[in-house]
């Protein structure tokens, strides 16, 4: 995959500058690029070091002085990082999939299957099941009876997609991807003693020990287009209605998404993360790394939550939240800060407490 400056500045709407014929095989990073690389310099922290590498090219920011660094050319964009995503696909070397479908495949005569669909080695497709045009299903991928992917899917190896499944178009599923397992849904024959704590924040009265019955999940998974979902990341069935993903929505790997729950669109949810069955999560809804959103909570568009923070109770649109219970981020700050200053105000008092008792004794 070889391209000039020029076509790859084109490419990705950006300005070209210098000598725009260098052809580029690769892109690097500064200190160890060489002189077929396009080096990945985009703030002037990263060029610092593009003087330990050979790049002859390099992709800067747009004000910057390409030539005293010492570059041959370079291409200038408005906003790097997101001139990074169109370039990073455009040099994408992919994972080596054959084309057609493998011999080992093994496909249901009822599948309805796409044209120019590649099926790799060992997959499974069910009775009923149907594969968009373009689709590419990666080794050992399992697809479940009636279930439905859009055009253009991109499977991963080891992806499982369990049974009425429905997923739109440009679908991306990362390695050991499961999608459509059963929620996690138990219950007693009486009130347990969880419900009871619950109610009463705390307090488990006389309830007794119960076995759990199992609530079945009748539900799908529903997800929209321009979806992708990171490795071994778990998308439980709604237990009657399905559970519903939204359009453009991105997850991280190891995250896992309960039944009946309700991510709209532009989603974000980092590594981690955990949505607890039947919570309500806005449009561009931010949820960081580690984070979690108890059960049957609503979550407002725009809301950002910080890293390894709790959700206990709704949040209305708009919010940044932090900590555990997350309240809002500012509050959560001040109290941290609050909380840092207690051994002083601790040996403050101490201190006053002996002033005020000294002076109150007699000789």
């Amino acid at each position: 995959m070889r391209y000039t400056v020029a076509e790859i500045a084109d490419a990705i709407g950006a300005e070209a500058v210098g000598d725009t014929s260098i052809v580029i095989s690769a892109l690097a990073e500064p200190g160890s690029a060489g002189p077929d690389d396009l080096a990945m310099a985009s703030t002037a922290k990263y060029a610092e070091s593009l003087a330990n590498g050979s790049a002859q090219a390099a992709m800067l920011w747009a004000e910057a002085d390409w030539q005293a660094l010492g570059l041959k050319a370079a291409i200038l964009p408005q906003r790097p990082r997101y001139a990074m995503s169109h370039l990073t696909t455009m040099m994408d070397l992919g994972q080596g999939f054959d084309a057609g479908i493998h011999p080992s495949a093994i496909i249901d005569p009822t599948a309805r299957i796409g044209a120019d669909v590649s099926i790799g080695a060992g997959a499974v497709i069910g009775a009923d099941a149907t594969i968009g045009a373009g689709s590419v299903i990666g080794p050992l991928c399992f697809i479940g009876w009636k279930a439905s992917l859009g055009e253009r899917a991109f499977l991963r190896e080891h992806v499982s997609i369990g049974a009425r499944v429905d997923i739109g178009a440009r679908f991306v599923a990362h390695p050991g991807v499961r999608i459509g397992g059963d929620g996690f849904s138990f219950v007693t024959p009486e009130k347990s003693g969880v419900e009871t704590a619950r109610e009463s924040l705390g307090e488990q009265g006389e309830a007794q020990g119960q076995a759990w019955a199992r609530i079945a999940s009748l539900g799908g998974v529903l997800i929209g287009d321009d979806v992708e979902v990171g490795a071994n990341t778990t998308i439980d069935n709604g237990t009657i209605r399905a559970t519903r993903i939204g359009d453009r929505t991105k997850i991280d790997s190891l995250v896992q998404i309960g039944h009946n729950a309700v991510l709209g669109n532009d989603v974000l949810v980092c590594a981690q993360a955990g949505v607890a069955g039947s919570a309500t999560i806005g449009n561009f809804v931010v949820l960081g790394g580690q984070s979690g959103i108890a059960d049957n909570l609503s979550i407002g568009d725009r809301v950002v939550v910080g890293g390894a923070s709790v959700i206990l109770s709704s949040v209305s649109a708009g919010k940044v939240m932090l900590g555990y219970p997350a309240t809002e981020m500012k509050t959560q700050i001040n109290s941290y800060k609050a909380l840092r200053r207690l051994p002083r105000y601790v040996a403050d008092i101490a201190a006053l407490k002996k002033a005020v008792f000294k002076s109150g004794s007699s000789d």
